[in-house]
């Protein structure tokens, strides 16, 4: 049996649920995190907890919880499905509002299950398609993925893996990850505004800083022309290359050495 968490209690996954007048539905009011679990341990967890309350904070969501007591019921959900290597999701809602338009008493949300992460840098790049868009609040992991949902006929028609939103050239991440360019004098550069500050974008930030020049800058759409790598970050993916962008090719269109030493950096942060 796989579990779940629902404001304070343990139950069968596949009967957890909440009501349909809780505001994440009625008005898609609500955020969450995710993170890895390795060698039955959460990774990072301090970092996800932190930016999780943060956006809490934002959202003038009240936590019925502490931090504390968070991670013993994560650490609990983790003994009770036995996971070894998975994620969990951590969702926190606007709760019941009376006019349907309020923020009431959140509900608070956990599941997870069993993934396998990558053990070696992908050599299969990605292809992005660029769209002229902002996410509201991006700094807030939200729940409310409605362009990049929408968009997926765009990406497809183009034969792309993913969108990469900008402002008008100015890129700032895509709809699942931050995003970095290696500029051709071997600079590790990274949008500064408008994004998510994802945990494993710090991690890589910091395996980084003793091997190259790093800019946490604005960059621009026109920049991939001369790039010599260009990668994703996610907490599944880790240092994903992407090859192309609008099916202008970066690079050699190969998994990049520097991206390469950036993924095996970060896996010495892992535990064995």
């Amino acid at each position: 049996m796989n579990y779940a968490y629902i404001n304070g209690n343990f139950c069968a996954a596949e009967a957890a649920s909440i009501g349909i007048q809780d505001m994440a539905l009625q008005r898609a009011y609500g955020m969450f995190d995710y993170f890895k679990i390795m060698a039955g341990q959460p990774i990072f967890l301090e970092d996800h907890l932190d930016r999780f309350w943060e956006s809490a904070r934002q959202l003038r969501l009240p936590i019925a919880v502490t931090k504390q007591e968070l991670t013993t019921a994560i650490l609990k959900l983790i003994q009770l499905n036995q996971w070894y290597e998975a994620g969990i999701r951590l969702t926190l809602t606007a709760g019941y509002a009376a006019d349907g338009y309020s923020i009431d008493q959140p509900n608070l949300i956990m599941n997870g299950q069993s993934i396998q992460l990558p053990g070696s840098i992908s050599e299969n790049g990605l292809k992005l398609v660029a769209h002229n868009h902002i996410r509201q609040l991006p700094q807030i992991k939200s729940i409310d993925y409605l362009m990049a949902v929408y968009l997926q006929d765009k990406v497809k028609a183009a034969g792309a893996n993913e969108l990469l939103y900008h402002q008008h050239g100015w890129i700032s991440e895509c709809p699942r990850a931050n995003v970095f360019i290696i500029t051709d004098q071997g600079v590790l550069a990274t949008p500064a505004e408008g994004i998510l500050n994802g945990i494993t974008r710090k991690k890589v930030l910091q395996v980084a800083a003793p091997l190259m020049p790093i800019e946490i800058r604005p960059v621009h759409l026109d920049e991939f022309k001369t790039a010599r790598e260009a990668f994703i970050s996610s907490t599944t993916k880790i240092v994903h290359p992407v090859f192309a962008i609008d099916g202008n090719l970066i690079g050699t269109g190969k998994t990049g050495e520097l991206s390469r030493t950036l993924f095996d950096a970060y896996l010495q942060l892992l535990p064995a």
